[in-house]
């Protein structure tokens, strides 16, 4: 498509990482090792993962590769290509060899990797040195912090192994991004990013941690992220605060977690909660039933109304959640105006960052069109299917 951004491939990527680590380190080592692990989209199910519900990502061809080898030392040097990571891009550490924990600080980018080292499953980890580069847009809730962690847990899998339990795997740099990220996201991103599988979504019960495969392989359709080039920060207070929204809900509702409660509990109880914390509630409810129901559209190709519950889904993050924003509507209205288009919604935690919009696939150059027409911004679009989870990478 002409307009959609080309994006490196994984293999390209891995070339340039290689380069990068000879120019950097000197020779390539007989033990070079390389992996990837993929940003994602979330097709339905906003900031439900936090609340033990269900979530509908996919695996994106926008991948983090890290090449590096073991040294024989407890030291570790890393260089980052992203152009939008934060200064330095070379980072050098020394692992305590009493398994003093690493505390995270600056840069940022280098925290995720610490958090990945400090909750690895088979320490000690040896001493490295690496290079890291993606195409997954930072900040653009294309999910490019756990994209990183898998891709860093990965690596060290190669150094040392550990015992290859994947779900395993996805709470541990679940746990580095709440530890040294300062996020208290849910598990959905790890997840999707170890699990993911190509020409499949997956729908995650985040209580129970089951997956079950969601066929998206029709070649009639495709999935269009448009990114608003509004950068978010999850971070900052907003995200903590709706996942403080929730629980407190919750536990006026006597429940567990919201995943337990329906719409009828919520209006009974309506008196008892302000009116804020009644409509963050109320979107959670909703949505986890919405992320189900659209599953179940999908599974019978049912593409129309996966799309009318995709704008639902819009409607209640922008209005009942508060976390879409100007550009993020623009796109959405713009994008559902063009015939063929099966659906559109902001996705990511908000704030900026991507839409993610269901379509029929000869309608593509149209739909960028008219989204060019019609949005005040410079958006990038990439067009997609879903594709594989964290891998090693063959030299």
């Amino acid at each position: 498509v002409s307009m959609a951004s080309p994006f490196p491939t994984a293999a390209e990527l891995l070339v340039e990482a290689r380069r990068a680590y000879e120019q950097t380190y000197g020779e390539e080592t007989p033990r070079l090792v390389a992996v990837c692990a993929p940003g994602r989209v979330n097709l339905i199910g906003e900031h439900t993962d936090y609340n033990q519900g269900f979530v509908l990502p996919m695996a994106l061809p926008l991948v983090t590769v890290m090449v590096g080898s073991p040294t024989f030392d407890q030291d570790v040097a890393v260089t980052t290509l992203s152009e939008d990571a934060d200064e330095p891009r070379k980072i050098h550490f020394h692992l305590p060899a009493d398994g003093t924990p690493l505390s995270p600080g600056s840069p940022k980018w280098a925290n995720y990797l610490k958090g990945v080292i400090q909750h690895y499953r088979a320490p000690p980890v040896p001493g490295f040195r690496a290079v890291i580069c993606s195409s997954v847009p930072l900040g653009g809730g294309l999910s490019s912090s756990a994209s990183l962690e898998v891709a860093a847990y990965t690596f060290l899998q190669q150094l040392k192994p550990d015992d290859e339990d994947k779900v395993s795997k996805a709470v541990a740099c679940q746990q580095a991004e709440h530890t040294h990220a300062g996020v208290p996201c849910g598990i959905m991103d790890q997840f999707v990013s170890v699990l993911g599988r190509e020409g499949q979504a997956l729908l995650i019960d985040c209580r129970s941690m089951e997956a079950t495969p969601v066929p998206l392989a029709d070649p009639n359709l495709v999935v269009l992220i448009t990114n608003s080039n509004v950068r978010h920060h999850l971070n900052g207070s907003e995200y903590p605060t709706r996942r403080r929204q929730c629980e407190q809900a919750a536990s006026i509702l006597g429940k567990d977690s919201l995943r337990d409660a329906t719409m009828e509990d919520l209006e009974d109880a309506r008196d008892k909660m302000d009116d804020v914390t009644f409509r963050r509630a109320h979107h959670v409810i909703e949505e986890i039933d919405r992320t189900v129901r659209a599953a179940e559209a999908l599974k019978k190709g049912a593409y129309k109304e996966f799309g009318e519950l995709m704008v639902e889904s819009h409607n209640s993050l922008r209005d009942l959640y508060e976390v879409s924003c100007r550009e993020l509507d623009e796109l959405v209205a713009a994008a559902v105006e063009v015939e063929g288009v099966y659906g559109s919604r902001m996705t990511g935690g908000g704030f900026g960052g991507c839409t993610v919009t269901l379509l029929q696939a000869h309608v593509i150059d149209r739909t960028l069109l008219h989204i060019q027409e019609r949005y005040s911004g410079t958006p990038t679009f990439y067009v997609t299917t879903p594709s594989e989870g964290a891998r090693a990478l063959s030299l």
